[in-house]
């Protein structure tokens, strides 16, 4: 699908993946919505760097967990531009807990998770459906994570989420067709904030060691590495639908090399 002026929106696209699908996106010739929810200084640093790239862009504030900022965050995207191409649910939240520490998550906890994680990939995706439908032409990306396919990650809550997310697009895509298609990313260990605020510096560089030494591939992907992925089943994937694509250099295939998103 050829992005050059369509139109798509990125969630949670302040910081790392999001953000790097945003300029990568930008550098087709899209149009780029970015969303954030709390970090406006991040989404605008991302703002500044696809207007850098010649991108038209508008940035709109809103908590996908919520079903009436979704709708307003897609009918933004519908008054700038009158379409809607793309959506990329990269929008996610965890809480870092062990797996043995059974009674280190709530039930409010789990709730949470699941809101942003799989309910508000649910609910932006049905937001944008209709303009996608009047166009005859879309493609939903979701960022899901290793943890959902391998039981694995920063909390089994969070697993759970992701794996959730993964059912959810094999029903989409089904449900969808022809006009729209829906895929998954599923990363593993990425380089960023993100996972080093959530596991403090010292576990952050051992993780990266590990999966560096330990993968197939000897590689920590970077959000850009990521970025290139979703971007593939945008731009380069008009006959694919329903499929989940691991991106983590291998580590999957070897249990000593399996790290949290």
């Amino acid at each position: 699908m050829d992005m050059q002026n369509g139109v798509a929106i990125v969630t949670g696209s302040s910081s790392g993946v999001g953000a790097a699908c945003a300029r990568q996106l930008a550098e087709l010739g899209a149009h780029v919505v970015i969303n954030y929810s709390r970090n406006e200084e991040g989404a605008r640093e991302t703002e500044a760097a696809c207007k850098e790239l010649g991108a038209e862009t508008l940035v709109v504030q809103a908590d996908v967990s919520d079903d009436q900022q979704c709708r307003a965050l897609a009918q933004a995207a519908e008054d700038r531009w009158g379409r809607i191409d793309a959506l990329i649910n990269n929008a996610g939240t965890t809480k870092f807990v062990p797996h043995t520490d059974l009674e280190g998550l709530s039930s409010e906890d789990f709730l949470r998770i699941y809101a942003v994680n799989t309910l508000g990939p649910f609910m932006m995706s049905r937001a944008v459906v209709p303009a996608m439908q009047r166009g005859q032409r879309g493609s939903i990306v979701n960022v899901s994570s290793i943890a959902g396919v391998m039981g694995v990650g920063s909390s089994i809550a969070y697993a759970a989420s992701k794996g959730a997310l993964n059912t959810m697009t094999l029903s989409l895509a089904r449900t969808l067709g022809p006009f729209i298609r829906v895929n998954t990313i599923c990363p593993g260990f990425i380089q960023g904030d993100w996972l080093r605020g959530g596991l403090g510096d010292d576990a952050y560089e051992a993780s990266k060691r590990r999966v560096e030494e330990t993968s197939p591939l000897n590689v920590a992907s970077t959000p850009d590495d990521i970025a290139a992925g979703v971007l593939y089943f945008i731009v380069g994937a008009d006959v694919v639908t329903g499929e989940t694509l691991i991106m983590d250099g291998g580590s999957h295939l070897s249990t000593a090399g399996l790290t949290k998103r």
